[in-house]
């Protein structure tokens, strides 16, 4: 299991000043909630999920 930024350097930038903006929380979730926090608790509970593959909710992280 490997995790990764997108290979998208635009989507990395934009998603990363979204981040700055909201103190750490998702840029694309509208409650500020510990759950939210990224890395957050969706794409956590996807990452521990053996067969899961694919991004997290905003986009900034991929799972192998």
């Amino acid at each position: 299991m490997a995790v990764r930024l997108n290979d998208d350097q635009e989507m990395v930038k934009m998603i990363r000043e979204g981040l700055r903006r909201t103190g750490g929380y998702c840029p694309c979730r509208l409650e500020r909630t510990e759950e939210n926090k990224c890395i957050c608790r969706e794409f956590r509970e996807q990452i521990a999920d053996p067969n899961y593959r694919g991004y997290c909710h905003c986009m900034l992280y991929y799972k192998e």
